[in-house]
């Protein structure tokens, strides 16, 4: 029991990875069906849905109605940022270059988490940072570029427009992780993940107004198939995910927390073979291994 008092951030990071994993191969598939825009702001009203019920259980308030000002300010902002901002280029990457692809791109939000903890919360980093960074960014390319022909003429073997969308998810990502820690201060994790999924929705309210998707969304709530995937997917993603990601950055580091949940690149390959019949070379694989190492060097 000592061990896994000593150790509540880490574990809490290894089952946000195994649930993101699950989240990310049922969004991948929802979105395909109904639409990443759509996908997004269904799975956030269910995830806060979960989030309510569970807190009026264990905190007898079905909403944060006692958190602070400045922990509402922070948690929204983190959440904006998060959730609308990152999630929304994450979700629209998962239709251009699918799930397994975009979550090793998102292998770069732990370096990126890092550097913005250092530069927010004066959090440490080791001097094999550096190191860590290039290799993460080597295992990467790894898997997304290959060579053709006599000339070898290296190109990239998914769309780039997708691979840029995936890399937005991860800096969203990162900063959003940063801004709760902060925003956090002491207060429970899944209230705090309550406040971001409220300011997620809002933001994803305001743009699915401007651009007038509402009837998309009410169709997609009699679409079978794609709820079934979507209530998965938020019941293991807002809900669980994004909750012990909290829970793991309050026991222990940042970039911690950050390396333990960047294992999804590895987790998710043997679900994208069996679920999506994708075929992985070896040097994907390889590439997904050594960018997680990466990840590790980073915070030795």
């Amino acid at each position: 029991m000592s061990f896994i008092n000593n150790h509540l951030g880490e574990l809490f990071a290894l089952f946000t990875a195994i649930f993101w994993t699950v989240t990310a191969i049922a969004f991948e598939s929802a979105s395909l069906k109904v639409g990443s825009l759509v996908v997004n702001i269904i799975r956030l009203f269910l995830g806060l849905l979960f989030l309510c019920i569970y807190t009026a259980i264990f905190r007898n308030k079905f909403l944060p109605t006692d958190a602070t000002t400045e922990q509402w300010i922070w948690l929204s902002v983190s959440g904006f940022i998060g959730f609308t901002l990152g999630d929304l280029f994450l979700f629209k990457s998962f239709t251009l270059i699918g799930s397994r692809v975009a979550m090793l791109i998102m292998a770069l939000a732990p370096p990126i988490a890092a550097l913005l903890g250092w530069i927010i919360l004066n959090e440490s980093i080791s001097l094999l940072g550096f190191a860590g960074m290039l290799l993460t960014i080597s295992g990467i390319s790894m898997a997304i570029f290959s060579k053709h022909g006599e000339t070898k003429k290296i190109s990239l073997k998914f769309s780039p427009v997708g691979l840029l969308y995936a890399f937005g998810g991860a800096f969203g990502q990162a900063l959003g992780l940063v801004l709760s820690k902060y925003g956090m201060n002491g207060y429970d994790a899944f209230a705090s993940t309550q406040i971001r999924i409220l300011a997620g929705i809002f933001g994803f309210g305001l743009l699915i107004s401007f651009l007038g998707r509402w009837p998309s969304v009410y169709q997609a709530l009699y679409h079978k198939q794609g709820m079934i995937r979507i209530t998965i997917g938020s019941f293991f993603g807002p809900f669980l995910g994004v909750s012990f990601s909290l829970l793991a950055i309050k026991y222990t580091q940042t970039g911690i927390a950050s390396t333990i949940m960047a294992i999804v690149p590895i987790l998710i390959i043997v679900p994208a073979i069996l679920v999506f019949k994708q075929k992985v070379s070896i040097v994907e694989a390889l590439g997904a291994i050594i960018s997680v190492i990466g990840v590790s060097l980073f915070f030795i």
